[in-house]
């Protein structure tokens, strides 16, 4: 079972996978891995075969081995060829009682940076780094926005760092780290209001997704820190619009946010997958039409990639939109 196993792991990341699925079928278990969003079929496992790789997983993740319904959450680490691999485990049963597993595969910053087409885009976010206010990522889930705000934050010597998520997602000993639990009344804005007065120099925030969290997150970068968060949209500019949603003021944002960041997961010729950024500034901010969903430098660069054979013209035109 475990070379089976280990077999699937070393498949799904050679590949650069951000999922793998194990779904119970009549009788077997269907693998599957996500590549830059789309589902691909891998292969089958006996229902026997599959049960236990469920079973090991969930043993490694810390999650109850009886409880095969309700839904499970779980973390493991997991090394492969020198690389630590975090995985976040996601299971539940449907009407039949057959259980299925999802692990999102998240991958360490340092390989992440050798995946993009553009190395002038990465220097961007560094160098923004350097500075206060607010850097938002944006992109698909699976886009690899976490492991980009670990990396970046992770170059930043004697800082303090403070992270609030939900959940945690890479276990980092030199950060602090603290994880949201709204039933014990510890949500993004409660936990940002303590961290406050532990001083950090740099906020990771996994996500502002209610307008308390967005006011809070705007007086965290208006005191002077740097933040790096996550905001879901489906553009750059459209994280604009999605904060306005969560009551920022234009004022607001012109103030604090000084790079937009919005990133998909872009497959290549050669069968693998690279990261290609949409990156806003302040100054675009403030010319942008309220119409404007991607910037045009995001058509020259997708051209740049067709030109130099990295992607198909199929490609190109499929994410012209972003």
């Amino acid at each position: 079972m475990q070379s089976e196993l280990r077999t699937i792991l070393a498949k799904a990341i050679k590949q650069r996978a951000s999922d793998i699925y194990f779904l119970p079928k009549d009788d077997y278990f269907s693998v599957g891995f996500s590549l830059a969003g789309k589902y691909y079929f891998q292969s089958k496992l006996p229902l026997v075969v599959g049960q236990q790789c469920l079973n090991y997983l969930k043993f490694k993740a810390d999650m109850s081995l009886s409880e095969q319904r309700r839904p499970q959450l779980g973390a493991w680490v997991y090394k492969w060829q020198g690389e630590v691999i975090f995985c976040r485990l996601s299971t539940v049963g449907d009407f039949l009682n057959r259980e299925s597993l999802v692990i999102r595969l998240i991958y360490d910053g340092v390989k992440q940076q050798q995946g993009y087409f553009f190395s002038d885009q990465w220097e961007l976010v560094r160098t923004a780094c350097q500075k206060r206010g607010m850097i938002i990522f944006a992109g698909p889930m699976g886009s690899g926005k976490t492991s980009a705000m670990y990396y970046f934050a992770r170059q930043l010597q004697d800082k303090q760092v403070l992270c609030i998520e939900d959940p945690i997602e890479i276990y980092e000993p030199d950060f602090l780290q603290l994880q949201v639990n709204d039933k014990a009344l510890m949500g993004y804005a409660d936990l940002l209001k303590v961290a406050l007065r532990h001083h950090p120099d740099v906020f990771i925030i996994g996500e502002v997704r209610d307008e308390g969290t967005a006011q809070a997150v705007v007086r965290a970068a208006l005191s002077g820190h740097l933040i790096l968060t996550t905001v879901h949209a489906q553009s750059a500019l459209g994280v604009v619009e999605r904060l306005e949603n969560l009551g920022l003021s234009r004022a607001d944002l012109n103030q604090t946010v000084q790079l937009i960041s919005y990133q998909r997961l872009i497959p290549t010729c050669d069968g693998s997958v690279k990261v290609l950024f949409d990156q806003v500034d302040n100054q675009t901010l403030l010319t942008a039409k309220p119409t404007q969903r991607m910037s045009t430098e995001w058509g020259q660069r997708l051209e740049k990639c067709y030109q130099n054979k990295w992607i198909s013209l199929e490609i190109q035109k499929k994410y012209q939109a972003g």
